[in-house]
């Protein structure tokens, strides 16, 4: 399986901020963000895979600066890390004041997607090529995040064998 380079997978938006995207603070509704955010990261593996992806999680996002209407903001998604089967899809979101021109960081993130093959089983995917100083930055963390994904998901799974489902109102 042929690896594919990083831009291959890149996925960039760029959409105006409206009074209903906003919370009582007058910015960007952080719901409203991390749906945008996992949409477009599931472009970027779809692309990189070439298959069905789900997400098996997000592992953080980070809310650096608020988004206002006054801005627009700019998503841009590649692969950054690549196992077997599960890719890392980073994530960075840009504010544009669209009056002054001043761009910020707003918010990154980085999420995991698995491929599927046709029977919805997990498969295998290209590694990823790492070409610029930001995509081999990533790529070269892209092991240790792995790690801690697997610690953080053996841990979840403990604890849910403590959980209920009972129904509270029982």
């Amino acid at each position: 399986m042929d690896a594919k380079r990083c831009k291959d997978s890149r996925v960039i938006r760029t959409s105006r901020i409206f009074p209903n995207d906003v919370n009582n603070h007058n910015t960007l509704f952080g719901g409203k963000l991390m749906s945008d955010v996992d949409m477009i990261a599931s472009i970027s593996a779809q692309r990189h895979s070439r298959r069905e992806c789900v997400t098996a999680s997000t592992d953080s996002v980070d809310f650096l600066s608020p988004v206002t209407p006054l801005d627009s903001v700019c998503f841009e998604s590649f692969i950054t890390w690549t196992g077997s089967t599960s890719m890392e899809v980073f994530v960075k979101i840009i504010a544009e004041n669209l009056k002054t021109g001043d761009r910020k960081i707003a918010a990154t993130a980085f999420l995991t997607f698995v491929a599927l093959d046709d029977n919805g089983k997990p498969a295998r995917i290209p590694s990823v090529i790492p070409e610029t100083e930001e995509e081999k930055k990533l790529h070269e963390t892209g092991k240790e995040r792995a790690e801690k994904r697997k610690a953080h998901r053996r841990d979840s799974k403990e604890l849910a064998s403590y959980l209920t489902v009972d129904k509270p109102w029982e």
